[in-house]
């Protein structure tokens, strides 16, 4: 080996640049080396230059395999698709040193390809571009699955130009562009391609490299799909798991309301217990309302939505009771749906269990109360046994109460079809209910109804009839008007008291609409002079106290005069200078003595109808005085 192949031999060692290989040759021929020694030389550097060049090439492709099994194995961990795509353009621009990388998709809908990801492009209509098959460089690669490569894009007649994509390509600046087709099997699914914006010669090796990553990333972006496919499906699944299980627990639950409703219906529970229980289950509000429900709610056995809220009528035979409302619940599952609609007949037969055995009730204590009224004589025992199964004190103080809703008629006369007028059917009912939750009893009578409750503690027979006014007039919306009697102590121990206590009661309910005061409740001591003319117990001395006691009471406590005063003053026609010269005081004295009179009897008591009553009060308190004197 001669001295200078040695120099050539440390220049591959050390890898140095091309033109180091050349000195060896000049400093020979400056030194006058001869011909031939010059020619081996030259084919000494020749031939170094090629294992140069071949070493090179291997170190080129080794970092090429190696970049390429990094890339491959980075894209094995890439489980989304944006990630997968991501990194294949950003390592294709990588390994072929370009300035632009970009990625098209198949569209097989649209039958076109599409740009789906770039790297290093700058323009927007670039990015957006859409190809059809066989248009442009990327076009005709999606088309014929082969790569293609151009040196300067716009002066290569290869490809079918269009305005829309070489604008974009203009855009974008590029002029050197290879790409090469993304397959599966033997479909093509998209194009991978580095560009330049300059003219470049892309080498048989480099095409070679991208198509090997392109191979690479097919894969990779079928793996990606098919694992966003597997996810999907996990997630429909576990959707159909979900509803499965919804579905479950739905029908467990219904299931539970079944069996609630049903114990409710066998024990005789109410609508209250209905709602509890379906308000439980359904995990919402149910209230039963009993306005009738609109004509989307009448369907026979059907729940309708009304906004947020679901409406089933309760209704049997016809006959609307009204509704269960199941509020703020616009979804609602079908069996959901169901439940309500079962709860709505469950409430309707409770209600026409409880109706039936409230008109029993009725019958029964009405039918007591006629007989206290008709057949007084008959066995008081069988009275009390039958009173005492009603829950009825019949030994408490009873008032005995007639009510006729206002502009009714006085007889018991009856509609052309022979039934009661609706409103009596109404009254009738509310009566009832009262004398049930009263203990008392009840029963239609003379157009009307007659009630005998007991009283309260401290309550008075006036006060009852205007409690009973109140209430059945609220209940019918409507005035109704109460006459009462005098009480009645234990009306079983004297059920012969009874029917003349009924008479009294109507006599003031007759005086109460004569009076043209509808919708009121009174007893004999609320009608004054007119009340001792209607109550069978003439009580002179309890209407005396009622309109003059006070006055009365003064004089006897202070020893004045007033209640002769008073007497003076109606009988010289209420003039107090002749009342003065009858009780030969002085008239200061008579307009003192009247205006205390006015403060214990109240300011109206001059006005005609209350001066009437105090001038008769005086009169029978006058005749009483003599009667004990």
């Amino acid at each position: 080996m001669t001295h200078e192949q040695a120099v050539y031999l440390e220049l591959l060692a050390r890898g140095a640049a091309t033109e180091a290989y050349d000195r060896p040759v000049l400093l020979a021929r400056a030194s006058g080396t001869g011909p031939d020694e010059l020619a081996e030389l030259e084919r000494t550097k020749q031939l170094a230059l090629r294992v140069r060049a071949e070493l090179e090439g291997r170190r080129r492709r080794e970092a090429e395999l190696s970049a390429l099994f990094e890339t491959a194995h980075d894209l094995a961990g890439l489980r989304d698709l944006d990630d997968v795509l991501r990194a294949i353009v950003q390592r294709a621009r990588s390994l072929l040193g370009t300035e632009v990388a970009y990625l098209s998709l198949n569209d097989p809908v649209r039958g076109d390809t599409y740009m789906r990801v770039t790297e290093g492009s700058v323009s927007a209509r670039f990015q957006q571009v859409r190809l059809g098959m066989g248009e442009g460089l990327g076009g005709l690669v999606a088309q014929t699955a082969r790569p293609y490569v151009t040196d300067d894009y716009f002066r290569d007649e290869r490809f079918q130009h269009t305005e829309a994509i070489d604008s974009a390509v203009g855009d974008e600046g590029l002029v050197a562009i290879l790409g090469v087709p993304l397959t599966l099997g033997s479909q093509v699914i998209g194009v991978l391609f580095a560009a330049d914006r300059r003219a470049r010669v892309f080498e048989r090796e480099q095409v070679a490299l991208l198509g090997s990553f392109a191979a690479h990333a097919a894969v990779a972006i079928d793996t990606a799909n098919l694992l966003a496919e597997t996810r999907s499906a996990l997630a429909e699944l576990e959707r159909a798991n979900d509803i499965i299980r919804e579905h479950s627990g739905v029908i467990e639950r219904a299931s539970e309301v079944h069996d609630r409703l049903t114990e409710l219906v066998v024990r005789g529970g109410g609508v209250h217990d209905v709602t509890a229980a379906v308000s439980e289950v359904l995990g919402g509000t149910v209230e039963f309302v009993e306005e009738r429900p609109g004509p989307a709610a009448r369907a026979e056995g059907h729940a309708t939505r009304d906004g947020d809220d679901w409406i089933a009528a309760v209704s049997a035979g016809g006959e609307s009771f009204g509704a269960l409302v199941l509020y703020d619940r616009p979804g609602l599952d079908p069996v959901d749906l169901r439940t309500l609609e079962r709860a709505a007949l469950v409430t309707s037969l409770l209600l026409l269990a409880r109706r039936s055995a409230g008109e029993a009730e009725q019958r029964v204590r009405g039918e007591l109360l006629d007989d206290l009224l008709d057949a007084p004589d008959r066995d008081r025992r069988l009275l009390r046994e039958r009173a005492a199964r009603l829950y009825t004190d019949t030994d408490a103080p009873h008032v005995v109460l007639a009510a006729r809703v206002d502009g009714a008629g006085a007889g018991g006369e009856t509609d052309s079809a022979g039934r009661e007028s609706a409103d009596r059917q109404r009254l009738r009912s509310a009566a009832s209910h009262l004398a049930a939750t009263r203990h008392g009893l009840a029963s239609a009578r003379d157009g009307g109804t007659v009630l005998l409750l007991p009283l309260g503690p401290g309550e008075t027979a006036a006060e009852l009839a205007r409690q009973t006014a109140r209430h059945l007039g609220g209940a019918l919306h409507e005035p109704v008007t109460v006459g009462a009697s005098a009480p009645v102590t234990a009306p079983l121990a004297h059920p012969d008291r009874v029917a003349p206590a009924y008479e009294e009661a109507r006599r003031c309910l007759d005086a109460l609409r004569l009076l043209r005061r509808p919708g009121e409740g009174a007893a004999a001591e609320d009608l004054g002079f007119l009340g001792l003319l209607l109550a069978d117990t003439r009580d002179i001395e309890g209407f005396v106290e009622r309109t003059i006691g006070q006055v009365v009471a003064y004089d006897r406590r202070r020893g004045t005069d007033l209640v002769r005063t008073l007497d003076a003053y109606f009988a010289s026609g209420m003039s107090p200078a002749r009342t003065k010269d009858d009780l030969h005081v002085h008239v200061n004295t008579v307009a003192q003595r009247l205006e205390r009179i006015g403060r214990l009897l109240g300011p109206d008591w001059q006005a005609p109808a209350r001066a009437l009553e105090i001038q008769l009060a005086l009169r029978l308190h006058a005749l009483s005085s003599a009667v004990i004197r």
